[in-house]
């Protein structure tokens, strides 16, 4: 199997025929009906994607997105049928990796989900780039050297890494950081990723791996730092 894809649908049908299709692209899927049930299978399971419908009966679907992604990185596409450009460009503001609106094609979904999937499977990239993420004891090595993070320093970077090319702005780097929504100054990223930047030199100084966007925030991406 291609891997596990959580389907937040509350209409049974769609969500069955969405399923069936996933099913024989070789993707297994699990499909739940209230939103109040997500974050404990997410949690529980950790599905390699998720579709998210918006309207959902219990919690909606922006408001899981934004608690998914206060311990989660795992790819997101919502679905639904408001097409609002204020939903579409708030769900993507909060972690969404795409966005697909109602009525849609079954086979649209399959192309979206393998097409978000290639890209977070970037990360498999980061060994051959000489990175290796150990979650489980929240270490990171350069070259077989250990970057020597703090636990924020280490969240920081898996979080930019999971999405190579990924702009993320200061705010959700927050957000991610900090789910307790405690006060924090925006230049308080700022410090973080020089201090992340500063270790990644000591081991590899040709190396950028944290990129700054002007005006709008950071992002991972492999390259050779300009002189």
């Amino acid at each position: 199997m291609n891997g596990t894809i959580l389907i937040v649908e509350d209409e049974e049908k769609l969500a069955g025929i969405v399923a069936d299709y996933l099913r024989q692209a070789g993707y297994e899927s699990c499909c739940l009906e209230n939103g109040t049930l997500v974050l404990p299978w997410v949690r529980d399971h950790e599905p390699d994607l998720i579709l998210l419908d918006l309207m959902l009966p219990g919690k909606g679907g922006l408001d899981i997105c934004r608690e998914i992604r206060s311990f989660s990185s795992v790819p997101i596409i919502i679905t639904t049928a408001r097409v609002e450009e204020i939903d579409r460009l708030l769900g993507l503001e909060l972690g969404a990796d795409d966005y697909i609106c109602k009525p849609y094609s079954p086979r649209e979904v399959v192309a979206r989900v393998k097409a978000v999937l290639r890209r977070a499977g970037g990360t498999a990239s980061l060994h051959s780039a000489g990175l290796v993420l150990d979650e489980a004891r929240y270490l990171a090595t350069l070259d077989g050297r250990d970057l020597e993070l703090t636990a924020v320093e280490f969240k920081l970077l898996r979080y930019l890494a999971a999405n190579p090319g990924r702009i993320y702005s200061r705010q959700q780097l927050m957000d991610h950081i900090y789910p307790d929504e405690r006060i924090v100054a925006d230049r308080t990223i700022d410090s973080h990723i020089k201090k992340l930047r500063k270790k990644i030199a000591m081991v590899a100084p040709d190396t950028e791996l944290i990129h700054s966007v002007y005006s709008v925030g950071y992002k991972f991406e492999v390259g050779t730092e300009s002189k």
